[in-house]
């Protein structure tokens, strides 16, 4: 029996010095219905995160308005204190107002008051990877960042990232502070930031692929992913899932559930292995 474990997915050194393990784990899910209020079970939520560490996955995604506060809370109560090499990233910048409603506020008091509030939820005394979740239209980027660079400063914030931006705007940010990550929504059927993906590639940047399982039409029962999985004993989640590891050596994914089983079933797809030309047919029934 293939033992389970993300140490299969190979390594990356986020912002040079914080390594992890590919595969890791989203920890949107593990709230109520809209991303909003409590799960409706917190202990089975919370061993969900522990059998996660249980299995190598070291990089764990969160944000503070996932719940909002709920899921960073339930990290720190479940994982904290936190094993050796765990990193913790987060992401602020959104304001909730309620299920499914999410309103980008990227104010320098605002932010602040998200990080410390963060810092808390967490049990920590300084994040890992803070990710700037939106640009607010309504507030200049210099001003939004330069607040966490002055957090970072203050010790803390280690390392800072953003999420669903383009090259232009990760050049602009950079004069501001030091961007180590991207996260944005990329799969193998949504691939609009390839831009993004290279701009990482040439600069050494992580990228984490958020939905980064293939959805709609290439997903379907009958079609080729779902062969090419069944052919190599895998389902088509896992073979989303080994294809974005496949694909770059930054890439990051961080599949995201409730469920210890489909956790399990995630985590696997670290050790599902294609030839090129295989890989070669599903990029070519992709495209």
């Amino acid at each position: 029996m293939t033992t389970v474990n993300a140490a299969a997915s190979g390594t990356f050194a986020i912002g040079g010095d914080l390594t992890v393990n590919r595969l890791g784990y989203g920890a949107m899910r593990i709230t109520g219905e809209g991303i909003w209020g409590e799960p409706k079970d917190v202990e089975g939520a919370k061993k969900v995160l522990r059998r996660a560490v249980e299995l190598g996955v070291n990089f764990i995604d969160t944000a503070d308005a996932y719940g909002p506060g709920v899921s960073e809370r339930l990290i720190g109560e479940a994982l904290a204190p936190y094993a050796k090499g765990v990193v913790i990233a987060t992401k602020g910048g959104l304001v909730r107002t309620g299920p499914n409603k999410w309103e980008p506020v990227g104010r320098p008091a605002y932010l602040r008051q998200e990080v410390e509030l963060s810092l808390r939820h967490l049990k920590v005394e300084r994040i890992d990877l803070w990710q700037l979740h939106r640009i607010d239209p309504q507030t200049p980027v210099e001003d939004s960042l330069g607040e966490i660079a002055k957090l970072q400063k203050e010790g803390k914030i280690r390392h800072v990232g953003l999420s669903e931006v383009k090259p232009h705007e990760i050049e602009q940010a950079q004069k501001v502070v030091k961007i180590v990550s991207v996260q944005n929504q990329y799969n193998i059927g949504d691939r609009k930031h390839e831009d993004v993906l290279e701009y990482c590639e040439k600069h050494g940047l992580a990228f984490i692929p958020w939905f980064p399982v293939a959805a709609g039409k290439l997903a379907q029962p009958g079609g080729k992913l779902d062969a090419a999985a069944k052919k190599n004993g895998a389902t088509v989640s896992q073979l989303s899932l080994a294809w974005l590891l496949h694909r770059s050596p930054v890439m990051l994914p961080i599949p995201g559930t409730s469920s210890v089983q489909h956790l399990e079933e995630n985590v696997a797809a670290a050790n599902v292995k294609l030839s090129d030309a295989e890989w070669a047919e599903i990029e070519a029934a992709a495209r």
